[in-house]
């Protein structure tokens, strides 16, 4: 499938990435098949709360538990996307309910929701046309921070250093 957009690296602490094992990645989901037998296997607890994601750099969605980490549900690889995504059973098939971009360890741009879009289509889930929950992530030109811009509030909440405007975590000059 190649690689779709823009990619994201792991951003967040090195400790985490340290966890990455390949029998604990995320649960590919290619297939709408594929989505029900997973969900088939969690238990209802779990079916209750969002559950981790990300789409991989093939393009393909990958589902972990809620408290599993974005970089482990990739196996420390970079993403296309990540978040937290919840589902809910409509004529007796599984669709998206609710879908953000909250990944602390990738910081994805909300342009992201191309990838996830593509990859849930192809998989023949039904989904919102969007994050319906978006987190806007910026790193501070200052202090070098991670910021979650909020109410449109462009400013490092750790040193009062305007924000930019274009999404910048990770980047290099």
């Amino acid at each position: 499938m190649g690689v779709r957009g823009r990619s994201y690296q792991y951003v967040g602490p090195a400790e985490l990435k340290g966890l990455v094992r390949p029998e604990a990645m995320g649960r590919q989901v290619c297939s709408a098949a594929d989505l029900r037998a997973w969900a088939s296997a969690r238990t209802s607890d779990e079916l209750a709360e969002p559950f981790t994601f990300v789409v991989d750099t093939t393009g393909v969605l990958r589902l972990a538990p809620r408290h599993s980490e974005h970089v482990v549900c990739a196996g420390g690889e970079a993403v296309l996307s990540a978040g937290e995504m919840s589902f809910r059973e409509q004529s007796g098939r599984w669709v998206v309910d609710e879908v953000s971009n909250q990944s602390t360890g990738y910081c994805p741009d909300i342009g992201s929701w191309t990838a996830v879009g593509k990859a849930l289509n192809r998989a023949g889930i039904a989904s919102p046309s969007g994050f319906t929950h978006e987190v806007i992530f910026r790193c501070c030109p200052g202090c070098q921070q991670l910021n979650i811009v909020r109410d449109e509030h462009f400013v490092c909440v750790f040193c009062d250093t305007p924000l930019p405007l274009e999404w910048n975590v990770g980047v290099t000059a």
